[in-house]
C-alpha cells in the first residue's frame, strides 16, 4: 500500500529525525539503530577535485558514504584514484598524518594515502560516522599481476586497521560463537548499533564500469571477491577479508541468482547491494532488502520522478526524496548533492 504525503508532512517527519550540525554523531538519537535499519545519505565521486578541494571537506559534511574510483596500475603495483586514467592519481586526497594536514599540501595521491586521511579524519572527530566508503574497481582486479583481493585487503588493513567493520566482526555472534555466513549473520540482525560503529569504517567494492564493458574480462570484481571470501571462510582465515562485495544493478526478485554454476556458493557471502534508485522503486519488491537487512545503496537518487538536480536542488527538495527513498527501504542514498551539509547528515529510520 502506497502512502501519499505532502511535502510538508515529509519534511516534518525528517526534522524529528535530523541531527542538527555536522558531522552526523552517533548520539544523535538515532544511535541506537542497528546499522541496517538506518538511512544515510552518500557522495558520489567524492574524491574528484571538482567536487572538493580536499577529501576531508566532503567528510565534513557528516556525509554517511564517499566513493573512491580505484585502478590497479600493474606496472607500479600501486592503486591509483582517479575518474578515469588507470595509471595516474587525479584526486583530493592528501596523505595526512595529523589533522592539520588534511587541508593542506599537494592533492593526487594513492589509495592508501585516500584512506589515511580517512583515518586521521575520523580520529579528529571522535563520535562521527559510521563511515562507509563504496570502492569502484574501475578497471577490475589482476590478481595474476599481485593487484588481486589479497593485496587490497593487506592494504586497507595496514592503512585503516581496526577502524574496519570486517566481514569477520559481522559473522561473530555475541555469544563468542560464529555465523556461517554473511547472509545468516545479517538476516540474523548481527549488524551492530550506530553507536557502537561511531569511527567505524565499512568498505564495499563494485565491478568498474569499464570492466563491465570490456568483452575480454570474465571475472568480475563481485564474483572475484565473492569468490575470496568464501574461500578465506572455507579455509578459517575470514579474518583476513577487509570488504564486502556488492552485487551491483537493480534488479527484481533476489539478484544473487545471477552467480550460478560454480559460483552459487558464493551467494550468501553478498548483503550489500548497490543500483540505480529510479529502477529500485519502478516495481521493485525493497522491503525484501529491508526484512532481510541487507545494505541497500541507491545511486542517482535525484533521477527518481519527479526528478530534481543532480547537483544543486534545494534542501526542502533533496531532503524530501531523501525522506521518500528512506521509506522505499533505502540504507544509504547516494548523489552529487555536495553542498547540502545539512541533507548529507541525515540519519534516518529505515522504511
Amino acid at each position: 500500500m502506497t502512502v501519499r504525503r505532502t511535502l510538508a508532512g515529509l519534511l516534518a517527519t525528517a526534522a524529528a529525525l535530523v541531527p542538527t550540525t555536522a558531522p552526523a554523531a552517533a548520539g544523535n538519537g538515532t544511535g541506537a539503530l542497528p546499522f541496517g535499519s538506518a538511512t544515510t545519505v552518500g557522495l558520489h565521486n567524492t574524491y574528484e577535485p571538482a567536487a572538493y578541494r580536499y577529501l576531508a571537506e566532503g567528510l565534513d559534511t557528516g556525509t554517511g558514504m564517499i566513493e573512491l574510483d580505484l585502478w590497479s596500475d600493474t606496472v607500479t603495483h600501486e592503486w591509483k584514484v582517479s575518474h578515469s586514467n588507470p595509471l595516474g592519481n587525479a584526486n583530493n586526497c592528501t596523505a595526512a598524518d595529523a589533522p592539520a594536514q588534511l587541508y593542506a599540501g599537494g592533492a593526487n595521491k594513492n589509495l592508501e594515502h585516500c584512506l589515511d586521511d580517512v583515518r586521521v579524519w575520523l580520529g579528529a572527530h571522535p563520535g562521527a560516522g559510521p563511515l562507509v566508503v563504496k570502492l569502484e574497481v574501475k578497471g577490475g582486479f589482476a590478481a595474476n599481476l599481485g593487484m588481486g583481493p589479497d593485496q587490497l585487503d593487506a592494504l586497507i588493513a595496514a592503512h585503516l586497521g581496526d577502524a574496519v567493520l570486517r566481514p569477520a566482526d559481522l559473522l561473530a555472534k555475541p555469544d563468542g560463537g560464529s555465523y556461517a555466513t554473511l547472509d545468516e549473520a545479517v538476516r540474523a540482525g548481527n549488524w551492530p548499533t550506530r553507536s557502537a560503529l561511531a569511527g567505524r569504517v565499512l568498505l564495499y567494492a563494485i565491478p568498474g564500469t569499464v570492466e563491465e564493458h570490456n568483452p575480454f574480462d570474465t571475472l568480475h570484481t563481485d564474483v572475484e571477491y565473492g569468490r575470496h571470501l568464501r574461500d578465506l571462510a572455507a579455509a578459517g582465515r575470514i579474518g583476513r577479508a577487509e570488504l564486502f562485495p556488492a552485487v551491483h544493478g537493480a534488479a527484481g526478485g533476489d539478484p544473487r541468482g545471477r552467480y550460478t554454476g560454480a559460483d552459487a556458493g558464493i551467494r550468501p557471502w553478498f548483503v550489500v547491494f548497490d543500483g540505480d534508485a529510479a529502477t529500485y522503486v519502478n516495481g521493485i519488491d525493497t522491503a525484501w532488502y529491508d526484512r532481510s537487512h541487507y545494505l541497500l545503496v541507491m545511486t542517482d537518487a535525484q533521477k527518481v520522478a519527479p526528478q530534481i538536480s543532480a547537483t544543486d536542488p534545494s534542501v526542502d527538495e533533496a531532503t524530501a526524496r531523501t525522506v521518500q527513498l528512506a521509506r522505499a527501504h533505502a540504507g544509504i542514498v547516494s548523489s552529487d548533492w555536495r553542498r547540502l551539509p545539512a541533507v548529507q547528515s541525515l540519519v534516518l529510520a529505515r522504511g
